[in-house]
């Protein structure tokens, strides 16, 4: 299993590379490894995708805490 950390990261580049359309990249390849049978990898990119929606977050979620 990847780490939080590994994630967080994937998250950062995507952003970096795609910027606004980095949550509809990470759909994508989520979606095509769904298609391809690669459950694992599907898990992966679904938890890529919701870091990037935090990432580009206008406000932080109900609850979470901001430092």
């Amino acid at each position: 299993m990847i780490s939080d950390v590994d994630i967080w990261r994937a998250a950062l580049l995507m952003v970096k590379r795609h910027k606004d359309d980095a949550m509809l990249e990470a759909a994508a390849r989520a979606d095509q490894l769904g298609e391809a049978g690669d459950i694992a990898g599907c898990t992966r990119w679904h938890r890529i995708l919701e870091a990037i929606e935090r990432l580009q977050a206008k406000a932080p979620v109900e609850g979470e805490k901001v430092v």
